[in-house]
């Protein structure tokens, strides 16, 4: 188990436990957050239970999905974390923009190239 932390550690760049605690924390607090928020933003935006599963999964990607990772930088500036959390979502986002090239889509950054 040890050895894992260390892994995670060395690929996420940081060498402090407290600070490997802090960004598990941080983690941990944005996704409790997550479960608890779902059902009212679902009840806002008016999406009942009884909508097709398949309608509701993708909403929930959709929808869910970017008030996330918002309140992952927001709990991460709180704890200090805010630089890690910052460049750890840039580099998922540039990983979903290789996908765009997996699928047929231009490759390229996130600017329109012409």
């Amino acid at each position: 188990m040890i050895g894992v932390f260390k892994r995670l550690k060395k690929k996420w760049g940081i060498e402090s436990n407290f600070q490997f605690l802090l960004i598990n924390l941080v983690f941990a607090i944005t996704g409790s957050s997550i479960v608890f928020l779902r059902p009212l933003i679902f009840k806002v935006l008016g999406i009942s239970p009884d909508w097709p599963f398949l309608l509701k999964a993708f909403l929930y990607i959709l929808i869910v999905t970017p008030v996330y990772f918002t309140m992952l930088l927001i709990c991460a500036f709180v704890f200090g974390q805010f630089r890690f959390f910052w460049n750890f979502e840039l580099q998922l986002f540039r990983r979903f923009e290789g996908l765009k090239s997996y699928f047929g889509g231009r490759g390229g950054n996130f600017r329109n190239t012409r």
